[in-house]
């Protein structure tokens, strides 16, 4: 009898505190260690305990199951990490879940609620979602607590952004401390509701980019989650705020805000589980906030930003505008003089990013035409569009005084109505009487000299025709489709029949030379010698090609030029001409601070990724070395000479070759040993690259005198002994992040890995310097040498085979 009572005490004690493993939901007295997790009912979701990356931290969180790669959307403890694996989820009487330390102290707890408690049980559901409620309540307005009220880094199908006014509960996203820390970062976005509320990204206390108000359809700055999703943007008395939801129950779609302050939409399905990117959340300058100043529209062309003042306005500063710099934005032309304000009218402008409503007024009632009539009556009103663009449009938002952070979009965006005085309008009975004086007199000299002009060539057709030749005839004309050439006189006069004074360089193809035509565009000729080897229908085939290669970080062909035996191709000048003549000069390389580096090695990623992977057919460069990254005037770098470049069909990667051509210090090694090359020839091509831009030294010419390194063993030497800063250029002092200095070292150092199989593609590349994913241990790099070969193999890298560049078996190589 004693021992059926002591079992049933037993049996009583284990179940009033047992801990679960794979069920949705945890009741009072119950608990979740390290190990164990919860799972929505679908199977969709899952709670428990992980460790970012490399950290030994752990934090409670929710991740998506089944989905590669990893994906976290909400951790509770992220500012307060356990340092071992021995914490404690409970839920107590008063439906409060703690997380407690070995020591039972608190770690992390939701809020008390101020709603009857009665039985309360938390269940994770699988939308993501963590709900406390009492007993099997389904409402979800009598929710006790909910994760969905304290997202971190990720909005998700069904979470609310923006405000509980009636409680004073915001709901914003803030970006992890990096991917390995998931503590608040320095970026949020949030809902401001200040004016007509919108969506804003913050860098700390500053605005750094805004995503945009709502039309009715989407956020006018951003289309937002676009996959198998519906959108909304609810404002009234009681909440202001943005939602999304997934249509189709196969889908799944998150945005996230990465660390580096970006916004990145990905999505999936239940079919296909590997996780796509939508949207890389890469920005270019127009979305930096008030990147043009007042008044002011940034447009973005794929190449680089201009910036352009709004009709009726002028730059405030003209000298800073001329040489791009546009902060100071735009200022009325004429001073506006409300007693005539009744004459003004308004400039549509299609296609914007609308200007901040901070500063705005709404009306949900009125029609455009009342709205119209709206800001006339108004002085300080500058200009106006509906609130809702849906079924014709209704709602008016009226905007006083300065406009500010527009852009122009080419696929989206919202009509503006600019307010401009009469006279800046184009419409009949708006005109400036002298304005039409001067129009007509301007035709009728216009039409006396084509009068004069058209006798002049009846008369003299031959002479006609070769003053044409000589001096108009500086655009190309088409010849086989998409080949445009330009004739060779126009090119000799452009650079003065060659001059030397005119060279900027020579290749391995031949100079380069600078020119100019008659219209002020400014070229740079390449004019191919006649022993580069290539024939006319070789020519033809490359000029092809890189035609169709646009991106903002190659650089553009303009045209070519075949006539007889001279071969040449016309590209955009760049006037600081290529990364050698700066990164290698004493001198010249003090004028590359650290943000102008990143940024070089940035742009090189990019312009990679799209040969390799984004332009219509893969394109190995073969070439890529310093004097083939050319710099505009704004030290953005563009990739050039596809003398040696190889396309591939979309399901070819490599291929082999008899005749390696290319640079030493550049190729890789099975290039330069057994003729195979492939995109990971580039990408090791783009690391010795990364390491002569961090250290301003050359590969080639670079020995280590202690132990005979080149630049890449020097730098693998250092890494290895913990001192890889001691490979930072002097001439950079203390003016960059030490963190982003080592982090490019560690990603040179992956790329030119001894194997191609080793090295990171260029997507991965351009994850990694965002700082989006985790790195690996690089291992020993291609053509390592040192003095003592095989002492080095006995130390902690014995397992890598090195490779000395005397090893190697060259049959052929042209040297560049």
């Amino acid at each position: 009898m004693l021992l059926i009572w002591f079992l049933l005490i037993s049996y009583t004690t284990t179940t009033s505190t047992s801990t679960l493993r794979s069920v949705n939901h945890l009741a009072v007295s119950q608990s979740i260690r390290d190990g164990e997790t919860l799972v929505s009912a679908g199977g969709i979701t899952e709670l428990g305990f992980f460790s970012p990356g490399n950290s030994t931290r752990r934090y409670l969180a929710i991740w998506y199951t089944n989905v590669s790669p990893y994906t976290v959307v909400w951790v509770a403890n992220r500012n307060t990490p356990l340092q071992n694996n021995s914490g404690v989820l409970k839920l107590n009487e008063k439906g409060i879940l703690e997380l407690l330390s070995p020591t039972n102290g608190t770690i992390w707890s939701s809020n008390i609620s101020s709603k009857a408690v009665n039985n309360p049980v938390a269940y994770l559901l699988d939308s993501g979602n963590f709900v406390v409620k009492n007993g099997h309540e389904t409402n979800e307005n009598s929710f006790l607590w909910q994760s969905f009220d304290y997202p971190t880094d990720t909005l998700m199908s069904g979470m609310k952004l923006g405000w509980n006014i009636e409680t004073g509960l915001e709901r914003y996203l803030t970006s992890w401390k990096s991917v390995e820390d998931p503590a608040e970062g320095e970026y949020t976005s949030k809902i401001e509701l200040t004016g007509y509320p919108q969506l804003v990204r913050f860098k700390g206390p500053d605005i750094r980019t805004r995503i945009g108000s709502w039309n009715g359809l989407y956020l006018v700055g951003y289309p937002g989650p676009i996959h198998e999703t519906s959108q909304k943007f609810v404002i009234n008395e009681k909440e202001v705020y943005y939602e999304y939801d997934v249509v189709a129950r196969w889908a799944f779609s998150v945005y996230k805000l990465t660390p580096s302050g970006t916004g990145q939409s990905l999505y999936w399905s239940s079919e296909r589980t590997t996780r796509k990117i939508a949207s890389t959340g890469e920005e270019d300058q127009c979305e930096n906030y008030t990147f043009c100043g007042a008044n002011s529209i940034c447009n973005f062309d794929g190449n680089r930003p201009t910036c352009e003042c709004l009709r009726g306005y002028v730059p405030k500063s003209p000298d800073q505008w001329n040489m791009s710099v546009w902060s100071d934005g735009c200022v009325p032309r004429n001073k506006s003089n409300c007693k005539n304000s009744y004459t003004d009218g308004f400039f549509t402008y299609k296609h914007l990013k609308l200007p901040d409503t901070s500063a705005s007024r709404y009306n949900k009632t009125m029609n455009l035409d009342e709205c119209q009539r709206s800001c006339l009556t108004t002085c300080s009103c500058t200009a106006y569009t509906n609130l809702d663009i849906r079924d014709g449009g209704s709602g008016c938002l009226l905007w006083s005084n300065d406009l500010v952070d527009m852009r122009k979009f080419s696929d989206w965006g919202q009509d503006l109505f600019v307010r401009v005085p009469a006279s800046e309008l184009d419409h009949a009975g708006h005109g400036n009487i002298k304005k039409k004086i001067v129009e007509i007199i301007v035709g009728v000299i216009i039409f006396g000299f084509l009068i004069c002009a058209s006798v002049f060539i009846i008369r003299n057709p031959w002479t006609a025709r070769k003053l044409y030749n000589k001096h108009f005839k500086s655009k190309p004309r088409k010849e086989d489709g998409d080949l445009p050439t330009f004739n060779l006189s126009v090119l000799a006069n452009a650079t003065e029949n060659f001059s030397t004074k005119n060279k900027l360089g020579e290749g391995g193809f031949g100079p380069v030379y600078k020119g100019k035509l008659i219209d002020g565009q400014v070229l740079a000729v390449k004019r191919l010698s006649k022993e580069s080897g290539q024939g006319l229908e070789e020519f033809k085939n490359e000029v092809a090609l890189i035609a169709k290669l646009q991106h903002r970080n190659l650089v553009k062909l303009l045209g070519c030029c075949i006539e007889g035996e001279e071969k040449m191709l016309i590209y955009e000048y760049m006037p600081n001409q290529s990364l050698d003549y700066f990164i290698f000069d004493e001198t010249k390389r003090k004028l590359l601070d650290w943000h102008k580096r990143f940024n070089i090695i940035s742009g090189i990623a990019r312009g990679l990724l799209y040969l390799h992977q984004d332009s219509r057919l893969r394109i190995i460069h073969r070439d890529l070395k310093t004097s083939n990254i050319l710099l505009d005037a704004n030290f953005d770098p563009k990739i050039s000479d596809f003398g040696l470049a190889r396309s591939f069909l979309g399901d070819q990667f490599d291929a082999k070759t008899n005749r390696v051509a290319g640079t030493y210090g550049y190729i890789p090694p099975e290039y330069a040993a057994r003729g195979h090359f492939s995109v990971k020839s580039d990408v090791f091509s783009y690391g010795v690259i990364l390491l002569e831009i961090v250290s301003g030294k050359k590969n080639r010419e670079f020995s280590d005198p202690q132990h005979y390194n080149n630049l890449l063993g020097h730098a693998w030497r250092l890494w290895t002994e913990g001192r890889a800063l001691e490979l930072l250029d002097e001439v950079l002092g203390e003016q960059c992040t030490l963190s982003e200095i080592i982090r490019c070292i560690q990603i040179g150092l992956l790329c030119v890995q001894q194997r191609p199989e080793d090295r990171p593609d260029m997507s991965s590349v351009g994850l990694f310097l965002n700082g989006d994913k985790l790195l690996s241990k690089p291992k020993v790099p291609g053509f390592y040498t040192e003095k003592d070969v095989t002492s080095e193999a006995n130390s902690s890298s014995a397992n890598h085979k090195l490779c000395s560049v005397n090893e190697l078996s060259i049959t052929i190589l042209d040297a560049r």
